[in-house]
């Protein structure tokens, strides 16, 4: 690779630890609102209309664990803005930039969310649970969508860009089926303010690792793979 942004070190150190970051993200989430609430706490949550509701329960039980697990999970979004540029110089051609560039304003929207979550359990402490919980409920739409909706919009470019990065990718010969499929899925987990996560959600960003780890080791090692052309159907 050149010189030009993000360069070697930026993007294979990203490449490597973005998705492994994001995906620790996505379990420390799920296992910090296991451990703040008792099966009882946990029963009422799901039978709420919004995840939110037994989130802010979780924050008040355990603060700081739920607010390690979000700051982790915004830390990875924010490694895999450079990831996904080296991802896409790697692979090279309009189409990978497109996907790298709606990806990227996907992770922006995750790091509005992530303002609108600590917001919302920062008011927890000012308010008391019940109170906070009824303002931010009132509110919940305007605040998910954000000022002309602009984070709404920006959070759809995280599907539409992992769909055009995946076929650019398999285009071009650098990742066969498998991984494309596995960037692919990967870019179809949640968006949104005060969501739950799941295993499910650690397992699919699991497979971003998988994908994005061997590249970023051959980056760091100044040799990332050329595209050679369409790969097979049947391909890793």
């Amino acid at each position: 690779m050149n010189t030009s942004f993000p360069g070697r070190w930026i993007g294979g150190v990203t490449l490597v630890l973005g998705p492994v970051v994001l995906c620790a993200g996505y379990l420390l989430r799920h296992v910090s609102t296991v451990t703040a609430l008792t099966p009882q706490q946990q029963a009422w949550a799901e039978a709420q209309p919004f995840a939110a509701y037994g989130q802010l329960l979780a924050y008040t039980s355990e603060p700081a664990l739920l607010t390690l697990s979000y700051a982790v999970f915004a830390l990875g979004a924010l490694l895999l803005f450079p990831a996904f540029i080296a991802l896409a110089r790697c692979v090279g051609g309009q189409l990978a930039f497109w996907g790298a560039a709606l990806l990227v304003a996907g992770l922006f929207a995750r790091l509005y969310f992530a303002g609108a979550d600590q917001t919302a359990f920062q008011l927890t402490e000012v308010l008391g649970l019940d109170r906070a919980t009824d303002a931010v409920m009132k509110e919940y739409v305007d605040i998910s969508y954000g000022p002309w909706r602009v984070p709404a919009w920006a959070s759809a470019g995280q599907y539409a860009g992992s769909l055009l990065l995946a076929i650019a990718a398999w285009r071009a010969g650098v990742f066969g089926t498998a991984r494309s499929v596995m960037v692919l899925l990967a870019g179809g987990t949640w968006m949104g303010v005060l969501k739950s996560a799941s295993i499910a959600d650690a397992l699919v960003t699991g497979l971003l690792c998988v994908a994005l780890l061997p590249m970023g080791a051959r980056v760091l090692r100044a040799r990332p793979p050329a595209p050679t052309g369409r790969s097979k159907l049947l391909s890793w």
